[in-house]
């Protein structure tokens, strides 16, 4: 790309988003700017002193709001929008006074446009109360937010963000490389943003290597999402969903059978095939695109370098001007014996090559739930091992509902219990269908109580690495967050190294979600070759967690609303069903549910949206859109539903929670 043309983006990216620039090079240091006082208290902490600085600036009208917000942002490391008498947002200075930190308050109550700044920064962020805190250009939150970021280790790995020079990627224009772009990792991410960047006629490569499990799985190209995730685990609740329908079938005049079998076998083998035709048609886009697929491991020599080593450990040395990682995560094991000689995680589950028997699923992660509602409806004994809350970061009276719906199943929950070890009993003989028996010893975290269990499988589904230990970040320069090695990057998947992105599972603070990954591929592909200048949109993105009864949801959990936006300023509109299909088959009254969340000084806009029922991706999908649109509850009351249907719940909600109201329905 011409120098003349490279510089016109990037001039159109500062005045689309003028914090794209905040995270490049801003130096720690007091800046000598008349439009500050400083005030400075020194907190004296062995020999290390800490700067605190009062901002002030005279009034600007309400239409330089938004400049003068960049202008702390642009101009500060760390920034503090506070109220000089809050208590949380004395909390938050001393946090940063604990860690020596200089930081920036600006305090709204002291100044006659604090109003208009607290309304942008609602406008921007969401969050409307202080503190507000930025780090390096990066909204980190409240206070509760700011504290549980210094807990995470995110708060550090912001504080040490650094970007290289604007004209470091000026100077290297010139330079001569292998290819324009390597992506490392071949997952939904990374590939949208290789095939983007080749449409754009870029030279490009695909790094792809899949390190086997600790019992032997591997797969093909595609990632997590294509082999071992969305695809596999959608396939089998739709198999387990099927099993359902039998047994419903007789009150709607079918005369099948009292008792019907399932083939785990016959099922694994279909999904298998399934899955390595998606493997060979993503190898033939890349080939008809022109992207080199290189089927290795890859790491990092310096920014610009990688090292590929294939499974014949064969070495190969390649440059790229541009660099994206994508090579998301694995299932987390716990430090207990047995966990990895005799357990398995969802990257086995999928292509188990016996049925798993008895299982115990250890974890109250979306993944823990799904297998064990796929397999619970496959007609197996499921065990879901729990430490604390279901669905950490859901909504959490939508989490108990799921709960609740699956121990009414017939899914066992252990609550407190963690695994201590895992022993095997008996080896079984998978070859003809025999699983092996494992004993499972368990302790209650408060009581202390102990127990001993016999499983066929135990599929541990507690957390996910982030895959950055082996591609060697570090020669780079690339900033990690220390505690769960995720990439630090800015507001366009820009890494602190300038020619370096990230997108999809391995970026800190991001959704792990397949659709997200692609989108941000694609939009970054698209800025750095095509000269847009869109950033992906991580606000309002729709997710279904696929248990029995499937559970929608899109924008904020009713307790993040209300952290953010205060409990006096939300309405919830909420309604119980019963979806229609349930009726002839007697299969239970009330057992769906939906809410609304809406904030009353926004005309009611609708910022979150849940939905418990039947196809609740279908349905979360499409309501999705207004929220994106800013909808507000009159829009929901003013569209007309389709009718008999369960998504037409969310056009006739009228009780509020705050009034206390029943909800429960009794017509169709």
């Amino acid at each position: 790309m011409p120098s003349s043309v490279f510089a016109l983006r990037r001039c159109l990216l500062v005045v689309r988003r003028p914090l794209l620039n905040q995270l490049l090079n801003k130096s720690t240091g007091l800046i000598s700017n008349s439009g500050f006082a400083r005030k400075k208290t020194i907190l004296e902490t062995g020999v290390i002193k800490v700067s605190v600085r009062t901002a002030k600036m005279p009034p600007v009208k309400e239409n330089g709001i938004a400049d003068l917000i960049d202008k702390y942002l642009q101009e500060n490391k760390v920034v503090i929008f506070s109220k000089s008498f809050c208590p949380f947002c004395i909390r938050v200075k001393d946090l940063f006074k604990s860690i020596n930190q200089e930081f920036t308050a600006v305090e709204l109550d002291k100044r006659a446009d604090g109003d208009n700044i607290q309304k942008e920064l609602r406008s921007r962020t969401g969050l409307a109360t202080v503190p507000s805190v930025f780090v390096a250009g990066n909204h980190v939150g409240g206070c509760d937010a700011t504290h549980s970021a210094q807990r995470s280790g995110r708060l550090e790995a912001l504080l040490n963000f650094r970007a290289s020079q604007d004209q470091q990627e000026d100077g290297e224009l010139d330079a001569n490389y292998d290819y324009d772009l390597v992506v490392i990792g071949g997952g939904s991410g990374g590939l949208a943003a290789s095939k983007e960047a080749a449409l754009l006629g870029k030279k490009v490569a695909v790094c792809d290597y899949v390190k086997p499990t600790p019992i032997g799985t591997t797969w093909g190209l595609g990632g997590t999402c294509v082999n071992v995730g969305c695809i596999p685990k959608k396939l089998m609740h739709q198999s387990a969903l099927i099993g359902k329908y039998l047994d419903d079938s007789h009150a709607f005049g079918w005369n099948t059978p009292d008792k019907v079998t399932h083939d785990w076998n016959k099922m694994v083998e279909k999904i298998q095939e399934h899955i390595k035709s998606l493997n060979w048609g993503y190898r033939v886009q890349l080939r008809d695109k022109k992207v080199d697929y290189i089927n290795a491991y890859a790491s990092f020599l310096d920014p610009h370098t990688l090292k590929t080593v294939d499974k014949r450990n064969k070495e190969r040395i390649i440059t790229a001007r541009h660099v994206v990682i994508a090579t998301g995560g694995r299932p987390r094991y716990p430090s207990i014996p047995g966990a990895k000689e005799y357990c398995i995680t969802s990257d086995d589950i999928f292509s188990l090559p016996h049925s798993p028997g008895k299982t115990l699923c250890v974890g109250a992660s979306y993944i823990a739930l799904e297998c064990a509602g796929f397999l619970k409806g496959l007609g197996l004994e499921v065990e879901v091992m729990v430490r604390s809350i279901l669905l950490r970061g859901f909504d959490q009276q939508m989490a108990e509902l799921i709960g609740k719906n699956m121990e009414e199943e017939g899914v066992k929950f252990s609550r407190g219990f963690v695994p201590i070890k895992v022993e095997k009993i008996e080896d079984g003989n998978p070859s003809e269908g025999k699983p092996p028996t494992l004993k499972v010893t368990s302790k209650h975290q408060e009581s202390g109580e102990i127990r001993e269990d016999m499983y066929n499988t135990v599929l541990f589904a507690i957390g996910r690495n982030a895959c950055t230990d082996e591609i060697a970040a570090d020669k780079a320069g690339i900033v990690l967050n220390p505690l769960n090695g995720k990439v630090i990057a800015d507001e366009a998947e820009r890494t602190n190294v300038k020619n370096i992105f990230a997108i999809g599972d391995v970026l800190d603070g991001k959704l792990e979600l397949t659709p997200v990954a692609i989108q941000a591929g694609i939009q970054l592909s698209r800025r750095l070759y095509g000269g847009q200048v869109g950033l992906m949109d991580y606000i309002n993105v729709p997710t279904t967690v696929f248990t029995p009864i499937e559970y929608g949801s899109v924008g904020f959990s009713e307790e993040a609303a209300i952290e953010r936006f205060g409990a006096d300023d939300i309405e919830i509109y909420h309604t119980s069903f019963t979806p229609l299909e349930y009726k002839l088959p007697k299969k239970g009254e009330n057992v769906g549910y939906a809410k609304v969340i809406c904030i009353k000084s926004l005309n009611e806009r609708v910022v979150g949206l849940h939905y418990f029922g039947p196809n609740a991706g279908e349905v979360t999908q499409g309501f999705a859109l207004g929220l994106k649109l800013n909808a507000s509850k009159a829009d929901l009351d003013n569209l007309v539903g389709i009718h008999p249907t369960t998504a037409e719940v969310l056009t006739t909600l009228r009780i509020t929670k705050a009034s206390g109201q029943d909800v429960l329905q009794k017509g169709c």
